[in-house]
């Protein structure tokens, strides 16, 4: 990834591909490089957004654009996506990941080899997938994970998302490591709740990765602290 750390750039716009840090929100990824544009260059007024949400509790690649390039946003949010999962068997969580505490608890001695390629084949292709209440989204302009915070449930309909790759990259007694490749729209936590059930167990989300966004490689990704960093260095000179 090529960035110019100058203010007349940034203000151009550029597209920044960035490694976001565990627990951050996908905000704080914004609002901190926001701040350093304004920080190190002087900038007071400049449009800093990101290209599509990352949950807190996965790390990996997130696009950040600034200035004009803030208007290619909508073309980054319908590219297909890649993530490394982890999932734990024999529990679910009301989230479906680790924000929240497990809720029930299942037994999974039963699941072997021939089971899990099975369950993962049926979860190749265009499927229908219930989004999680933990989530962004809207219900007559109240954000679900607001609702559900208060305890409150809503029922939700299925949408179509389609898994164009599923693979199991290794398998620990109750833990799984899965290569998901997906559309716009997926929730790889109900990903991994929905596989708990097709194995007659329960499963959550114990990790994640997003590791490609349309063309984009986290591999070419930077660090918060790498950009600050820089920014630093090239404002100096």
């Amino acid at each position: 990834m090529n960035i110019e750390y100058t203010e007349e750039k940034f203000r151009e716009g550029q597209v920044l591909l960035i490694n976001k840090p565990l627990e951050w929100t996908s905000f704080d990824v914004v609002n901190k490089i926001r701040l350093s544009l304004k920080r190190y260059l002087g900038i007071k007024k400049i449009k800093v957004g990101h290209a599509g949400t990352l949950d807190p509790l996965a790390t990996g690649l997130v696009i950040v654009c600034t200035g004009k390039a803030t208007k290619q946003i909508d073309q980054f949010l319908g590219m297909d996506k890649q993530y490394i999962a982890d999932v734990r068997l024999g529990a679910t969580t009301p989230s479906f990941d680790l924000e929240t505490e497990p809720d029930k608890f299942f037994d999974w001695e039963h699941i072997n080899q021939e089971m899990l390629d099975e369950t993962i084949s049926n979860f190749t292709g265009e499927i229908e997938q219930v989004p999680p209440m933990f989530s962004a989204l809207k219900v007559k302009g109240q954000k679900l994970y607001e609702l559900a915070r208060k305890g409150k449930e809503i029922e939700l309909k299925a949408r179509k998302i389609t898994i164009s790759d599923l693979k199991l990259l290794e398998w620990n007694g109750q833990d799984l490591k899965m290569d998901v490749s997906c559309s716009k729209g997926t929730y790889i936590r109900s990903l991994a709740r929905d596989i708990g059930f097709e194995l007659n167990s329960g499963a959550h989300l114990s990790g994640l990765i997003r590791t490609r966004i349309g063309q984009y490689q986290l591999s070419d990704s930077i660090s918060i602290e790498d950009f600050e960093k820089n920014l630093a260095i090239f404002a100096t000179k």
